[in-house]
């Protein structure tokens, strides 16, 4: 092992100083700007430049690439024309391309990912911070994707608005016109200054070009910005959004059913053009998308991505420390410790079945330099327990340039009676132009819980600092987190308990100049140790390395990791039904090689392979992944999973296989199905959601839910458990 390390401290060592050895940017960071006028003319949506409104308005085609090229020149030309009226933000890009034939344009369901399409982006800073900012693109199909930027590193892309896009493609290339309404948007009525930017991808080619960007960064920090905004208008800033829901559900071992109509309405108002409360009753989650099977192989609680409507909305105001946005999707879920995971509320954790929501209501958004956030719940009553209130409080401010501190509190426990507080502050500190080509970034936070009959230390906290290029494709990274044996975020999330641990990181990418086919090559390597506090024992030890990763300009991309793993067990772990892992520290080494194909391509399979030590025995893992989009009305996505483990205490294998297939009758109809099915439970699970969505703001759902047991562990002999069936419509009203 000691020989090992010395060799990758050598190898990282040599690839940072060819990565150094590289020609850098070394110009600082100078704002692209420009001025636009408003108009009272209307453009026609219908993906065709030949209106009025865009003779009238800003042209803007300076643009450079991020990638393969940091500001290297276009291969093709681009046109954008921007204006406002009173109402709406208004887009028109022309989008040339020699060959039209060749343009992605495989996606046609909304709410689907285009980020292997060709697309254009709209980037809109409302508050003029440089932290903040709503994101706006669409694919040849004009099929809409949005997302809010809720600091400059952290982008959720579950957020959703009203908003208009229409494309087509042409003998020239491609169009978009967006239609963006101002009540869509959070936004300073004081400033004529926005911050704004423009993202252009190219599919057939990989590459990405932008309007304003630093170190191939395109976020809030590295926009550009547009002057003369001023006279703009919300209306009353009143939504208000109905919503019917018919349910049967049938419990076919039981041989029961029941039937349900559910009203449900969400009000939304907004105080301030910046300010916005929400009131929802009886809220109805049922046409919201399924989470993806987990299978734990270890001994600490997994997360899932928040996908309900109601949370995601203002959900950046509520982020605590370094993980803003992760409990929303945009990281994999939330820290070690963190003070609100809204995953709790409105979900019994034995059961995953949805909880009542009777009452919420939420304030959220910006005073000045300070973020608010209030949010109060009242859960409905389910067998065992009668509703509980639930309240969270979040205030930040913003200081020096792109850095905040916050504090935050909740109260109530959504899965007992028992009173629980959790009181936080945090400070998070961004500087992206440390030097010519480096971004620092560190955050403190430190938490206090107050538990009804518990004593001792239930504190957390958290040090963490990164020095990181985008240029020259290094960074170095340090953390420490602190969890007290007491600490009990009820409302929160806690993955271990009674735990210090410290952390290290650094990851070096070398972009090849002249190579045909490789873009670039890269090592990463990260390194962590957790100790228990009482006995101050290694509970896990991890150094993962990736020894050699290849990308190509296409975007497929190879590597090779080895992983060195210890943990120590101070109690019998039982990792699967009748298999128990004894008490002691096991030492082992796996290896990994992944293949990665771009999914741009038609079809575009995934494989990766694990193999090596785990804990007193061996284990295997094959993971096969195929992406088919043969048009875009049909598409399909099929995953497989198998792990071997071998132990002395007994063998076992887990098989996970999903399935995706989705059909697009056109942008506003689509079919979406997920098949998954596990074996250690002989859980099969069929969701089927029929869709119709005229407009932004209107849709109306057919849910399918059908779960069947395997006796056998396998596709045989299936006996169905349950079952539903919903319709759901809902439509915004906007005054």
């Amino acid at each position: 092992m000691k020989l090992t390390l010395v060799f990758l401290i050598t190898n990282i060592v040599f690839i940072s100083s060819s990565i150094y050895a590289q020609e850098s940017s070394t110009e600082a960071f100078d704002r692209t700007r420009t001025q636009i006028n408003s108009t009272s003319l209307v453009p026609v949506l219908d993906g065709v430049l030949n209106d009025e409104i865009w003779q009238q308005a800003t042209r803007i085609s300076n643009f450079h690439q991020t990638s393969p090229v940091d500001h290297g020149a276009p291969s093709e030309q681009t046109e954008i024309f921007v204006t406002y009226s009173e109402n709406y933000f208004y887009v028109g890009a022309r989008m040339f391309d020699k060959n039209p034939s060749g343009i992605n344009a495989r996606q046609l369901i909304q709410g689907q990912s285009i980020n292997s399409d060709d697309s254009i982006g709209v980037f809109l800073d409302s508050f003029n911070n440089s932290r903040t900012g709503f994101y706006f693109s669409t694919n040849p199909n004009g099929v809409r994707s949005e997302g809010v930027w809720e600091a400059a590193n952290s982008f959720n892309s579950d957020w959703s608005g009203i908003w208009q896009v229409e494309a087509t493609i042409d003998e020239q290339g491609w169009v978009a016109e967006f239609a963006i309404p101002f009540t869509t948007l959070n936004f300073d009525p004081t400033t004529e200054d926005w911050g704004f930017n423009l993202v252009r991808s190219k599919a057939s080619n990989n590459e990405r070009i932008a309007w304003s960007s630093f170190n191939r960064s395109t976020n809030p920090s590295t926009a550009g910005q547009i002057s003369g905004i001023r006279d703009i208008r919300q209306g009353m800033g009143l939504d208000v959004v109905p919503s019917v829901t018919i349910a049967t559900k049938e419990d076919h071992v039981a041989g029961t059913s029941d039937s349900r109509f559910d009203p449900s309405l969400d009000v939304f108002y907004k105080f301030t053009p910046n300010l916005t409360g929400a009131l929802t009753l009886n809220t109805d989650f049922s046409a919201t998308e399924v989470d993806d099977v987990q299978v734990n192989l270890t001994r600490f609680s997994l997360s899932f991505p928040e996908k309900r409507d109601f949370f995601l909305q203002d959900s950046e105001i509520f982020g605590f420390g370094a993980t803003t946005g992760r409990r929303f999707g945009g990281g994999g879920g939330p820290s070690d410790a963190d003070p609100f995971y809204s995953r709790k509320i409105g979900l019994d954790p034995a059961t995953g079945q949805p909880v009542d929501i009777d009452v919420g209501g939420k304030i959220a958004g910006r005073v000045g330099d300070y973020s608010v956030g209030v949010l109060a719940v009242q859960q409905g009553d389910r067998i065992g327990l009668d509703g509980q209130n639930i309240f969270i409080g979040r205030v930040t401010r913003n200081i020096l340039d792109e850095s905040r501190i916050g504090f935050i509190v909740t109260e109530g426990d959504p899965n007992s009676e028992i009173d629980n507080t959790v009181m936080g502050t945090d400070f998070f500190y961004r500087n992206t132009r440390f030097s010519d080509s480096h971004t620092l970034s560190g955050a403190l936070d430190y938490q206090q819980t107050d538990t009804q009959g518990v004593e001792g230390d239930d504190k957390a906290y958290n040090a963490s600092i990164d020095l990181s290029t985008q240029n020259t494709g290094l960074s170095y990274g340090a953390s420490y987190r602190y969890v007290g044996n007491e600490y009990n975020p009820a409302l929160g999330f806690a993955r271990r308990k009674g735990i210090e641990r410290g952390g290290l990181t650094l990851n070096g990418r070398y972009y090849l100049r002249n190579h045909p086919q490789i873009r670039n090559i890269f090592n990463f390597i990260r390194y962590s140790r957790t100790e228990t506090l009482d006995t101050k024992q290694l509970q896990s030890e991890s150094l993962n390395w990736t020894l050699l990763g290849i990308q190509t300009y296409d975007g497929d991309s190879a590597r090779l990791t080895v992983n060195h793993e210890t943990e120590g067990l101070e109690q019998n772990f039982e990792i699967r039904p009748g298999i128990v892992i004894p008490t002691g520290e096991y030492t082992f080494d796996f290896y990994k090689l992944t293949l990665n194909t771009t999914n741009r391509r038609q079809f575009s399979p995934d494989f990766s392979y694990e193999w090596g030590e785990f804990f007193d025995g061996t284990t295997e893992q094959y993971d096969l992944g195929v992406d088919w989009k043969p048009n875009e009305h049909l598409s399909f996505d099929f995953s497989y999973r198998v792990r071997n483990s071998e132990l002395p205490a007994g063998d076992f294998t887990v098989r996970q296989i999903s399935l995706d297939a989705n059909y697009a009758f056109n942008a506003r109809w689509s079919w979406v199905n997920l098949i998954q099915y596990v074996n250690t439970s002989g859980n099969l699970g069929l969701n089927s959601r029929l869709r119709w969505a005229p407009r932004a703001g209107e849709d109306f759902f057919l849910v399918v839910n059908y779960n069947f047991d395997s006796m056998v562990g396998a596709f045989s002999e299936l006996n169905r458990t349950d079952s539903e069936i919903v319709l759901k419509y809902t439509r915004n009203f906007r005054f």
